[in-house]
């Protein structure tokens, strides 16, 4: 009994040995009809799914992103659903369905508007690296009001890296308000410090038109007295003029013999409210662009210095400077008219641009000279 058992199992071992001898011949013979281009994809596709188990008393690991998109690539070669070990069909499925979305999602990205010409994104680098106080506004506007190339504040800051908050007015500001109603007939001044290289203290007196953003006057002086300030209002306020008030701090300088002495020229004085700087924001925001855009950058030796330095600085901010608040546009607009361009991100035909240093090259201004012939 027990030799026949025996024998029973003996026969089933070698039946199953000649069953899977034989589906393996039958494997090699399908694989040697595959083509070659298949059969190394195929063995490339297991020996990725090798090498996530490849080393010993390791837990197994997740396939990077890179392991799945060649899996994915391979499986177009070869029926890839026989040759999965390691991983599931659907998660083959998964990795390649994520694939093509990451594709769609590429393939349907807006391109968005073209860029502008090189030589104008060289240009606008340029006066960027050229001026450091000019932002993308200040850019543009040259671009507009002395080149004639259009182009939006939006479009030159995407190729510079400097950026800043959007400050808009409060409408319910009264002073503000009554400011804009009279700006073309309001005269506005005020001192600004500075200190020379041997540290004495100069002040700096700078009259403007409120209307224009024009400076009408600006001096120097170690000493400011009302009489020496009342001298500066009788050179800016010449005797046919059109102005009708003035506004001024309560600094113990602007003494009521100094009102009385301005109000004689046929001027209202208007003394700014205690701890009111917007009240006087013209002034407060020009003191702040001759810090910035001029005295930072410089160090007055004496008296003399300082008022040459503000004298061409000044020069520059009536004439050359593009002021956002009016429009923008120049106080005192002294250039021809810009010949119009066919083509509005490029120069007009026959010109060329040129530009001129200001403060030793601190500035530059831009404008286009004919081409020689």
């Amino acid at each position: 009994m027990l030799a026949s058992f025996m024998f029973f199992v003996a026969l089933q071992h070698c039946v199953r040995t000649a069953a899977a001898v034989l589906l393996g011949f039958g494997r090699l013979v399908l694989a040697a009809a595959q083509s070659r281009s298949a059969l190394a994809a195929e063995n490339l596709f297991l020996r990725k799914q090798l090498a996530l188990f490849q080393e010993r008393n390791v837990k197994p690991r997740r396939a990077e992103r890179a392991t799945r998109c060649i899996m994915v690539m391979l499986s177009h070669f070869f029926p890839w659903r026989g040759a999965l070990v390691n991983v599931k069909a659907n998660t083959l499925v998964g990795w390649h369905r994520r694939g093509f979305r990451q594709f769609w999602r590429w393939k349907s990205k807006p391109t968005g508007r073209p860029l502008l010409p090189k030589p104008l994104r060289v240009l606008i680098r340029e006066m960027a690296a050229e001026n450091q106080t000019s932002g993308e506004e200040r850019i543009a506007s040259e671009l507009k009001l002395k080149l004639g190339i259009r182009v939006s504040s939006r479009t030159v800051g995407k190729y510079l890296s400097a950026g800043g908050p959007v400050l808009t007015p409060d409408p319910e500001q009264r002073w503000l308000t009554f400011v804009h109603n009279h700006a073309k007939v309001i005269v506005a001044c005020d001192f600004f410090t500075v200190v020379t290289a041997s540290f004495r203290t100069l002040y700096v007196l700078v009259i403007l038109e409120l209307g224009s953003r024009r400076i009408l006057h600006h001096d120097v002086t170690e000493h400011p007295t009302a009489e020496w300030t009342l001298q500066q209002f009788r050179e800016a306020l010449p005797g046919d003029h059109a102005y009708r008030f003035v506004i001024h701090d309560r600094d113990s300088i602007f003494s009521a013999q100094l009102d009385k002495g301005v109000t004689a020229m046929g001027v209202r004085v208007l003394r700014t409210p205690v701890r009111a700087p917007m009240a006087n924001s013209v002034c407060e925001r020009f003191g702040g662009c001759l810090r910035r855009e001029c005295l930072d950058f410089m160090i007055p030796l004496n008296e003399r210095h300082l008022k040459m330095t503000v004298r061409e600085w000044g020069i520059h901010y009536n004439r050359g400077r593009p002021h956002s608040s009016l429009g923008p546009g120049f106080p005192e607009p002294n250039q021809e008219s810009i010949p119009a361009s066919d083509h509005r991100h490029k120069l007009s035909t026959g010109y060329r641009v040129a530009k001129t240093s200001v403060l030793g090259g601190l500035h530059h201004e831009y404008h286009l000279v004919k081409e020689a012939a």
